[in-house]
């Protein structure tokens, strides 16, 4: 059987500028199975679960549940729940962590604060080193689970980094998929050595492009923006570039990318549908996704 991964590869299609796109993460430890809706379709209270994907719209938070790489059995879990709260625009990123007995608490935070960066004193600040998240969650596509699940275990096993599954990423047809703090960067296509590398480059605070999907801090004209820059200079230093964007008067996104050292490019952004058609993810009837072409990248 031909799966969204399997296509995606066969036609190669990009990976660039197709991380989901958000300032804050807010992940939530949740033990035991999940569906393909996990808020509201495993042992998290569903209510709750409802409440707080409200609660994070349009506020550039984003939310999903996390557990530890493993079996999975569907029993009744432990009472406490890891909390783990990250920022990861350059420059001004943070991770603060908590442990909650009651997660319904998170319902007081100030989500539109958090979108911007403000994290109000939450729990303490993570003192460790990189933070992998893996997509591993079959019941929203299968390539997540039978990729992904073995490379957390992986991940887990090398002991290089703290390793959680996540219950979902964005962009199933680039399993195995992985989030990467405290920088927020998306990966795809990995096997176990590359997954490797991108941690060791994480850890000393650069990015690993051949596998990246952009930095989920930034829309995705901004993604690919950044990524043109960074192939067009060699930088790879995570925190270097920043970037910001406009609608273009002939039509897309006109972005400036802005280096630490002071250089800046403007980089052109068009909106282009993928030929020919193909399941965005298994058991989806073929479509024709939206990617983003860099049409010229200047020097200012």
């Amino acid at each position: 059987m031909i799966t969204c991964t399997n296509l995606s590869n066969e036609l190669a299609e990009p990976l660039t500028a197709t991380a989901a796109s958000a300032t804050t993460w807010l992940l939530i430890e949740q033990s035991g199975p999940w569906g393909a809706k996990a808020l509201t379709e495993s042992h998290f209270d569903s209510e709750l679960g409802r409440a707080l994907d409200a609660a994070c719209a349009g506020t550039g938070v984003r939310i999903a549940l996390i557990r530890r790489p493993g079996r999975h059995a569907d029993d009744r879990p432990t009472a406490g729940h890891q909390v783990v709260l990250a920022h990861t625009v350059p420059g001004r990123g943070w991770i603060r962590r908590a442990e909650t007995l009651d997660p319904a608490a998170l319902l007081e935070l100030d989500f539109a604060a958090l979108g911007a960066g403000d994290h109000g004193g939450f729990g303490s600040a993570h003192a460790g080193g990189p933070i992998a998240l893996v997509c591993t969650n079959g019941r929203r596509d299968r390539c997540c689970a039978l990729l992904g699940r073995p490379l957390a275990a992986e991940l887990a096993a090398a002991g290089h980094s703290e390793v959680w599954e996540v219950t979902h990423l964005g962009g199933h047809r680039f399993s195995p998929t992985m989030l990467v703090l405290p920088y927020g960067y998306a990966y795809g296509r990995l096997t176990d050595t590359a997954a490797k590398e991108v941690l060791a480059a994480t850890a000393a605070g650069r990015t690993a492009l051949p596998w990246s999907r952009g930095r989920s801090c930034w829309d995705r004209p901004g993604q690919a923006a950044e990524h043109a820059v960074r192939e067009l200079t060699g930088e790879h230093a995570a925190d270097a570039l920043t970037v910001t964007q406009e609608d273009s008067p002939e039509g897309g996104w006109r972005c400036r990318v802005t280096h630490s050292d002071g250089r800046a490019w403007q980089v052109e952004v068009a909106r282009a549908l993928s030929e020919p058609p193909r399941s965005e993810s298994c058991g989806k009837a073929p479509a024709t996704p939206v990617r983003m072409d860099v049409r010229t990248v200047t020097a200012l």
